[in-house]
């Protein structure tokens, strides 16, 4: 889906994005990287490396503890952060080219539809420094291009918890659960 990033260590342009998106303060907003390595530097990792690199890049945010590295007008109301390395080349190419990590929630307004076009989220360009037209993201017709990333909390040790279901659930917990042998948190 279309997103709307800044500089997440900016604590101005984060407030922007919660004031651009109509979202509640207390909802956090997700840090993007280009590259899995400095999933370390932004968060305390307590799972293996190779359990990161079989879910990152790709279609899954990663709930872990954040580290003190991060600004801390970021999700001030939490001391979890989502981490998303999207398989796509030109955000991970954007993302190295930033001086930092990027805060990153999908283009539209708070509770909307997410958007697959940059048409649909045109209500939103006069409050934005700069749109890039990508062409359409999967097929448009289809609500499951819409569901955004999976989302997963591995912030305790051992267990996992689906806080999004997102597009790539049924793999997700399958990786976490038959090759890690993590427990969902509800057992």
């Amino acid at each position: 889906v279309y997103g709307v990033a800044c500089l997440a260590q900016d604590p101005r342009a984060v407030r922007s994005i919660y004031s651009l998106k109509g979202r509640n303060g207390r909802k956090p907003l997700a840090v993007c990287l280009g590259d899995v390595e400095l999933v370390y530097r932004y968060c305390h990792v307590n799972v293996p490396d190779e359990l990161l690199r079989d879910l990152l890049p790709g279609p899954v945010t990663l709930v872990l503890q954040r580290s003190e590295e991060l600004n801390k007008d970021l999700n001030p109301f939490t001391s979890l952060v989502g981490i998303r390395v999207p398989n796509h080349p030109f955000i991970r190419e954007l993302a190295r080219a930033c001086s930092g990590p990027l805060a990153l929630t999908s283009a539209n307004v708070s509770s909307q539809a997410s958007t697959l076009t940059v048409s649909e989220f045109q209500d939103l360009w006069p409050q934005l420094s700069l749109v890039i037209d990508g062409g359409p993201i999967g097929d448009i017709q289809s609500p499951e291009c819409r569901l955004g990333s999976t989302v997963v909390d591995l912030s305790v040790s051992g267990r996992f918890g689906i806080i999004r279901p997102g597009c790539a659930l049924a793999s997700t917990v399958e990786i976490l659960r038959q090759k890690y042998g993590l427990v969902p948190e509800s057992s």
